[in-house]
């Protein structure tokens, strides 16, 4: 075997053989440049006007949820929230065909990339990233954290992804629901993934891992993005993809922790990333200048099509999921490492696509953790196969298609880490006004920014308070720069009997879902919307 990159070594040589992996060549921890070069001569992909790698990840643009499984064992069985989420995996099934994945890349050439998850050096995650493709190591690159020389001489992963894009499962035989399949196995502590090039595959398996072990340590898991200002203030913005959580924590008035995977610690704050994942669909200069600025060497774009020499992210012509993947660096003054202290102030990110819910609201603690459970938001064009226009959807802690444990174990830690830093929860809607999707229009992210500034400076501490009766949410009745009619939601929608009967139905919504939780405190329960049988 032959070995290639940053402090390549015997000993990693060893650990690739006692994994059972002989290939002809690994390429372990090239730089980007080096993978772009190389990715562009395999002919994956194209270095574009911006000095970004373009790639098409082919039939599959979005996540598979159906095919992702985590393997029962005796570690997960009674701890797993099994189900229409968290679908069940034999361990033999894995085993064998872990060893077929094995066997299919002897003698072939391999890309590694050694590194962490999670900034914070208490709770971290030693990995290794083994693919196929150049620009996916690239990306792994770009999306996890990247070790020092030092770290790297000594680094003996924990975890590791094995990610072949070439290797299809065959579901008669190997137990998968079709060739595509991601299989999460705590016990071996390995991911395997095959039969799709979309590389956020890799992210959120990792996600999942770190959603599993964090609890037992005290450790309160997120979906979310962090940002810190020049007080040290550190602010969470929760919410599914597609709801803002990128762009409104990359204000250029504050500091990026990170966009979207974080770690609350009796210490404070930490990322679980080393990069971002930011949608590009009607990307514009103007409203997301840090992004948009962030698309340059180094980064990678997966289905963006690109107009001659002017990059024109707007273009869905392969899937609404266009994505660039980049590291932190590139955004100005992030944080380094991607720390930050305990939050005080919280914001619930939804995007409401039919339209009734108030663009932003105060939550009681109580209030908090209705909202946290319910995860009321819209899944948005291509982030998920089948996906072509914003459907409403219940994902529990804004994030259930990550969260291997029952939802209250995570409640449980909000209200705990609520309580203890008297930290202020908002309900932001980024959503629809004026009407449900294909009626009324998305709320201007420039008003979402102007209110998510409100929220987090502190301004609305002390503003006055419309209390909406149906959905149980405090309204603020002015917000600076933001127009007043827009803030009760009613007053945008010409027809006022079609929002009230628009706005009975989310609210229902709200109840039946949460009937679903049992041994939930009236005071939680009562925190909720208020609808009529």
């Amino acid at each position: 075997m032959n070995v290639l990159g940053t402090a390549a070594g015997a000993e990693f040589s060893a650990q690739l053989e006692r994994l059972g992996i002989s290939p002809a060549l690994a390429y372990r921890n090239l730089g980007s440049d080096e993978l772009a070069r190389i990715a562009e001569e395999l002919k994956e992909g194209v270095i574009n006007s911006t000095g970004s790698l373009s790639v098409n990840t082919g039939k599959y643009t979005g996540r598979s949820p159906d095919d992702r499984f985590i393997v029962h064992d005796e570690l997960t069985g009674d701890v797993v929230d099994w189900g229409k989420i968290n679908h069940e995996f034999p361990s033999d099934k894995f085993g064998a065909l872990l060893e077929k994945m094995k066997k299919s890349v002897h003698g072939k050439n391999l890309f590694v990339f050694d590194g962490f998850v999670g900034a914070d050096p208490k709770n971290r995650l030693p990995i290794r990233v083994i693919n196929d493709r150049a620009w996916q190591s690239m990306f792994a690159r770009n999306l996890f954290i990247r070790p020092t020389a030092a770290e790297l001489e000594s680094h003996e992963p924990e975890f590791t992804i094995l990610c072949l894009n070439d290797f299809e499962a065959s579901p008669a035989e190997d137990g998968t629901k079709s060739d595509v399949f991601i299989l999460i196995d705590l016990t071996r502590k390995a991911v395997l993934i095959g039969g799709t090039q979309y590389a956020g595959e890799m992210k959120k398996s990792m996600f999942s891992v770190m959603n599993f072990l964090l609890p037992e340590r005290g450790v309160f898991p997120m979906h979310c993005s962090a940002n810190i200002g020049d007080r040290g203030d550190t602010v969470l913005f929760f919410g599914l993809s597609g709801t803002g959580k990128t762009t409104l924590s990359a204000d250029p008035n504050r500091k990026l922790i990170g966009d979207d995977e974080h770690g609350w610690s009796d210490g404070g704050t930490f990322n679980f990333e080393g990069g971002c994942y930011a949608k590009c669909i009607n990307l514009s200069r103007e409203a997301e200048p840090e992004i948009w600025n962030a698309i340059r060497r180094g980064a990678v774009l997966e289905n963006v099509m690109l107009d001659g020499n002017t990059p024109d992210y707007a273009d869905n012509s392969l899937t609404e999921n266009t994505r660039a993947a980049y590291p932190l660096g590139h955004i100005p003054g992030a944080v380094t490492p991607s720390v930050g202290g305990n939050p005080q102030v919280i914001i619930f990110l939804t995007a409401d696509a039919m339209g009734v819910l108030p663009p932003i609201s105060k939550l009681t603690r109580e209030g908090a953790m209705y909202h946290f459970m319910s995860g009321y938001t819209s899944k948005l064009a291509g982030t998920e196969r089948g996906i072509k226009e914003p459907k409403s959807v219940f994902s529990e802690c804004f994030g259930a298609p990550f969260m291997p444990r029952p939802a209250a174990v995570y409640a449980k830690l909000l209200g705990e880490k609520i309580t203890e830093h008297n930290a202020v929860v908002y309900l932001v809607n980024t959503g629809w006004s004026g009407g449900p999707y294909g009626v009324g229009k998305r709320i201007k992210i420039q008003y979402s920014r102007l209110m998510v500034t409100a929220a987090v400076s502190g301004m609305l501490d002390g503003a006055g308070y419309a209390h909406n009766r149906l959905f149980n949410l405090d309204v603020p009745e002015s917000v600076k720069g933001v127009p007043a009619d827009i803030l009760d939601p009613k007053n945008t929608w010409k027809d006022k009997g079609l929002y009230d009967s628009a706005a009975q139905r989310l609210a229902r919504m709200f109840v039946d879902n949460f009937a679903k939780f049992r041994d939930v405190s009236q005071d939680i329960v009562s925190a909720g919307p208020r609808a009529s049988p």
